[in-house]
């Protein structure tokens, strides 16, 4: 597979002022010598009133590791609201240019990865699809990815040198996003489903500690409970129920793997009732206890 490595500029933002609004601590090109695979860690201001992106060219995913706040987005027609937590995988869609806008408690932090179109676009022929959806993909990388968050946290501190490891993880991004987030042509739903899909998830995401009804997601999105499970599995291949319970698990593992608290503690955080509800899912959907889990 051939990389485009004469594709990137150190800055791929052109004309952005990134020092008024993050520290950049670690660059795979400066410190590493990648050329396949731009990784970049930042440092961000807790506070800004209107940042404007620029166009990338790229494909560019972005995940927080530390802080929380609620960031809001204009692409060019109202305010879209997002929050910005630890394993929330962002996919910005290329040459679109965005306005943001946030204000958080404390310090937030990212691992940001751009991957070269043209190695995206080039695996996409060798699997035998022409053209790459974006938009879709970028709303299917928002409903949640392990593997997919995991890489990147990996690559995000990897200190291997030379562009070979850089080589590996660009070609499993490429093909893991194609193969995982990337609808064959003609199985795609309805747009407005797929955004109230999208809607629902970000909802039930934001309402992880809330007792959370099948009704009060149907609400949210104006759908009755019978057509929200329905366009829900069709675009999930899940329902309601078992997604958001994926949502909270992922949520507690997050925790017995970053944090000190309780599994007492945990449950709640996650919309449990209490530590047996959490553990007996947890085991449902992971297979072993939150206890094993954490000594793992």
């Amino acid at each position: 597979m051939v990389f485009d490595s004469a594709h990137f500029d150190l800055q791929p933002y052109a004309g952005f002022a990134m020092d008024s609004y993050v520290r950049r601590t670690h660059c795979s090109w400066e410190d590493a010598g990648w050329q396949s695979l731009l990784v970049q860690r930042f440092h961000h201001v807790p506070v800004v009133e209107s940042m404007e992106l620029p166009a990338a060219a790229d494909l560019h995913l972005i995940l927080p590791v530390a802080g929380r706040t609620v960031l809001e987005t204009r692409t060019g027609g109202g305010w879209d609201r997002r929050t910005w937590a630890p394993d929330r995988l962002e996919l910005a869609v290329p040459d679109r240019s965005v306005l943001r806008r946030y204000r958080a408690d404390g310090p937030l932090r990212s691992v940001q990865v751009h991957l070269p179109r043209g190695t995206l676009e080039r695996t996409a022929a060798q699997l035998g699809s022409h053209a790459v959806d974006y938009e879709s993909m970028a709303a299917s990388v928002a409903t949640g990815d392990p593997l997919l968050v995991e890489t990147v946290r990996a690559v995000g501190s990897a200190e291997e040198t030379g562009d070979l490891y850089a080589e590996a993880s660009a070609a499993f991004l490429a093909v893991h996003l194609l193969t995982r987030h990337s609808r064959a042509p003609g199985r795609r739903a309805p747009a407005r489903e797929d955004a109230r899909v999208r809607t629902a998830i970000t909802f039930m995401r934001d309402r992880l500690a809330e007792p959370l009804t099948l009704a009060d997601v149907a609400d949210e999105v104006h759908l009755s409970v019978f057509h929200l499970v329905r366009v829900f599995r069709r675009a999930t291949g899940q329902t309601p129920h078992r997604y958001l319970t994926h949502l909270r698990v992922e949520e507690a593992k997050r925790l017995l793997r970053d944090t000190g608290f309780t599994v007492a503690r945990i449950a709640p955080l996650c919309g449990f009732a209490d530590p047996g509800a959490l553990s007996t899912a947890f085991l449902r959907h992971t297979g072993v206890r939150p206890s094993a889990y954490r000594n793992s």
